[in-house]
């Protein structure tokens, strides 16, 4: 009977260590240099397009504000200035103008009503941002 009660202590004392919280250890380490976490950058709708993490509007929320001012004015064209400013290149003899493969080239162009319309085509391209 004693070595019953006394293995039935041994094995309630162990038990009770084993619920006790271990020491704090070490973060984990690779090599010599500890473990390093990476955080999610920005919110879920900064990733979705709608606005950077500093909260100024994408550059394709931006075009398609542009859209709704009225089409074939000086003012539209500003406003496209404004996120990409114009910097036509000067044509080579000969060559034949490329067509915009971005909507950053057609900052290049140097003829305002072609610039306009390449800025255009880009806008009118993009799909509409999901409203909030």
């Amino acid at each position: 009977m004693r070595t019953i009660v006394v293995l039935v202590s041994l094995l309630a004392s162990g038990a009770a260590l084993a619920q006790t919280a271990p020491a704090p250890a070490k973060p984990p380490m690779i090599g010599d240099r500890p473990l390093v976490q990476v955080k999610p950058r920005g919110d879920a709708t900064a990733r979705n397009g709608a606005a950077s993490p500093a909260g100024k509007p994408s550059i394709a929320a931006q075009l398609q504000g542009c859209l709704e001012i009225e089409d074939g004015s000086k003012e539209r064209l500003d406003c496209y200035d404004a996120i990409y400013p114009p910097k036509p290149k000067a044509p080579k003899p000969g060559a034949k103008q490329q067509p915009a493969k971005a909507v950053s080239d057609c900052r290049l162009t140097k003829e305002e009503d072609e610039r306009l319309a390449c800025y255009n085509g880009f806008a009118q391209a993009l799909p509409k941002p999901p409203k909030t």
